[in-house]
Formats: structure tokens, sequence, C-alpha cells
């Protein structure tokens, strides 16, 4: 399998010892604001600039072009990119994981206020983009409770703090919410119709991943920083300091941003403590993928995501 190669370092890139790193997220992450805040980065080397991405095709473009050298992303955009020459970028590309960082925080189909679960027959749904990891998790959930997917419109609207944006304007009736625009769309009034655990389980929701080699070591350091922070968390410890960093950066009240550090601790939907991939998990997403989005070997071998799960270079593990 051919994939192409991320744009090299520059060569004015700063010496690993005060590296700056640019990492795109979707929502902003409370966990690398603490790492930050908290002194890990620093202990790390790392100085790192996180900025928005609108979408997962958009980052993983600019993960290529090496405008960002990290992404906090959906491990199944890494299946996509890594193994499915169909993916939004038309190309295959030597993407990682190098650790996890959560379990999908809250991951659910969300309707707007008053929809009920008989209402999404042909109702407008809201997707990053209808391949993405989460789209296929709607379809799940959806499949779940008798609603197929010619049963209603989707319709693509990037990252989740767009689509939360959207439910709210009443520009979709229903979308896939979690990392906290869930609590903000429950504080408006939208229902959750179907949780993530209830039907895709173990789940994978955010990990670190990176192209190609170049900066799998600085990956690795910010990937301790992070495990250091769920750890801490995980214990009890850095409540304040938590629930601080979700009420800024998510805009959450203070009950709100309480109930956020609670979800941070959720052992089904929580932080990964140890930023260990899980390889169930893994064949979750796989499973989704084969099931919904399914990419026949040429040779009829079998589906081209048969390999993922023991494929030794999708998981760039130690930190």
């Amino acid at each position: 399998m051919r994939y192409r190669d991320p744009v090299p370092p520059r060569p004015e890139e700063p010496p690993m010892s005060d590296q700056a790193v640019v990492v795109g997220s979707f929502t902003p992450s409370v966990v690398l604001d603490l790492a930050a805040s908290t002194g890990r980065l620093d202990a790390a080397g790392v100085v790192v600039e996180e900025v928005p991405v609108q979408s997962s095709p958009g980052q993983f473009r600019s993960l290529l072009d090496g405008e960002i050298q990290v992404a906090l992303t959906s491990p199944d955009n890494v299946l996509a990119y890594r193994y499915n020459p169909a993916n939004p970028l038309g190309e295959l590309a030597d993407v990682r994981m190098v650790a996890a960082v959560d379990r999908g925080m809250g991951l659910g189909l969300y309707g707007r206020p008053g929809l009920t679960i008989d209402g999404l027959r042909g109702a407008k749904v809201g997707v990053d983009v209808p391949t993405s990891g989460f789209a296929l998790a709607l379809y799940a959930l959806a499949d779940s409770v008798g609603v197929g997917r010619d049963d209603y419109e989707l319709v693509a609207l990037g990252s989740t703090p767009q689509r939360l944006r959207a439910l709210l304007a009443g520009e979709c009736d229903a979308t896939m919410l979690n990392a906290g625009n869930e609590l903000a769309g429950e504080a408006a009034g939208c229902v959750r119709l179907v949780s993530a655990t209830d039907v895709c389980t173990p789940y994978l929701g955010v990990v670190v991943a990176v192209a190609g080699d170049t900066h799998v070591d600085v990956a690795r350091r910010i990937s301790g920083a992070l495990v250091d922070v769920a750890a801490e968390i995980v214990a009890g410890r850095l409540t304040d300091e938590a629930a601080e960093s979700a009420a800024r950066r998510l805009g959450l009240d203070d009950a709100t941003a309480l109930r956020y550090v609670d979800r941070l601790r959720d052992p089904a939907e929580g932080l990964v403590p140890d930023g260990v991939v899980d390889p169930a998990a893994l064949r979750t997403l796989v499973d989704l993928r084969r099931r919904y989005l399914p990419v026949p070997a040429a040779d009829g071998s079998g589906d081209l995501l048969d390999r993922a799960v023991d494929d030794p270079g999708l998981v760039t593990a130690g930190a």
C-alpha cells in the first residue's frame, strides 16, 4: 500500500528542546489546556498552539500539508485516510495514532428541543461529512431504534461546535454531539435520543495523530503530558482547574462545567488515563466502517480494513 509523504519539516524548525507545535482540534481541548497551565508541556519542551479545524477533510489536509503537526482527532479518521483510497481527500496517507485521549465524552445522537425518535424520520440530520466516524456512529445509533439511512436527510455541517450552532439555529433537526457540546445542547433544551455507549462499545473518541514519522517524537511528548493530566483528573484531582478550563474554553456555566469534569472521569465515556489505544475499541470502529462503508480489496481477498487492527504501523505508541 502506497502512502502520500507528508510535507518535510522546514529547515528553520526550532530545536527539539523548545519546539513550537501547531495542534489541530475540533473542540477546544480542556486536557491540552491543563497540560499547558500545569507546566507539563513546558517540562516536555513543547510550546503548543491549538487551532480549530472546520472538518475532518480539512484537518487531514492541513496535517498532510504541514500546516498542523499534530491532530486531536477521531481514530476513525486515521482509519479512513490510512486505508480507504475513496476517502474525501482521494489519497492514502501514512497517518498514525500515538495515544488515546478519551472514549467519546458523552457522544450521542441529539435532537432539537421536543424531537422524538419518531421525529428522525424525514428529519435533517447534521454530520461533519457523510463518511466521518461520527457519521458512521450516527447510522448505527439510528439503526438501533429502527430508523434507517433512507429515513432522514444528511446535511454536511462540519465540526461538532458548528453542528451544535446549526442545531440551535434550526438548520438541522438532529446531530451527533459530545465533548461538552452535548452539555451545552442539553442546557438549551436539546434531547439525547440515543447514546453511543448503548450501541457502540467499547468506543474510542479522540486520539493524538501524526502524518509520517517527522513529528512522532514531539507527539509522544505531548501525549505524555496529556496522559499525566488525564491520570490526575481520573484520580479525583485538578477538579477546580478542569472546571475553570471547561467554563472558559467551552462556554459552560459553573454547574455544567462540573458535569463536564464528571464526564472526564466516567470510565465508559471519559479520559483514557494510560493513553493506550484499546484494540477492542479499534475493532468497534473498524466494524462500523466495514458495515456502512465497506472497501473491498481489488483482489477479492476481503475488506481493506481487515488488516487495520493487526497493522503494526497504525499505532506508534510510547511516550
